[in-house]
């Protein structure tokens, strides 16, 4: 399902928003006014990485951390951009802000980054370019940040893709 948001200025958004019972642990998320202009802050991050992934972590309208893939720098095959900014933000905040947090990344979380994302109770996922969409850049685990989340149901969470996916598929080179 695609759904077209237009920001003030004349600024089109075209996601698609993924359609998963509540029982299956996720739920559909519409694109918000604010979804842009903080995907533009996660494409600044991933502009500054080696492979082009970046997440800043939101609450109550406010970046309260921020993060880019640091794999080769790190020597850490787990530092993913989202990786980075959960790890930023808990040394800063704790686990019980994360609660109810929105995650916005360029790509759409790999199936580690997805298991943390719903372990530390992140209530909404936005991101950019789509796991087939990275796929035709790069090697990906074929697993979808939707059918991790249909496997939580424990966890409810709010996913929304596809917003300024052209933007992030354009950091690959």
């Amino acid at each position: 399902m695609h759904r077209r948001t237009v920001l003030k200025g004349g600024v089109t958004l075209v996601a698609s928003t993924i359609a998963l019972s509540r029982e299956a642990g996720a739920r559909m998320a519409p694109v918000l006014p604010q979804d842009g202009t903080f995907m533009k802050i996660a494409l600044q991050e991933a502009a500054e990485a080696a492979f082009p992934f970046g997440a800043v972590i939101v609450k109550n309208g406010e970046v309260l951390a921020r993060g880019h893939n640091r794999t080769g720098i790190d020597h850490d095959p787990t530092a993913h951009g989202e990786m980075v900014a959960i790890r930023t933000f808990l040394a800063t905040h704790g686990p019980e802000e994360l609660k109810g947090s929105t995650l916005y990344t360029s790509g759409e979380p790999c199936c580690m980054c997805m298991g943390a994302i719903i372990w530390c109770g992140i209530g909404r996922l936005v991101y950019a370019a789509s796991v087939e969409q990275i796929a035709s850049k790069l090697e990906q685990i074929d697993i979808s940040s939707e059918y991790v989340a249909s496997k939580a149901p424990f966890a409810p969470i709010d996913i929304a893709g596809g917003v300024l996916a052209n933007e992030a598929m354009r950091l690959f080179k």
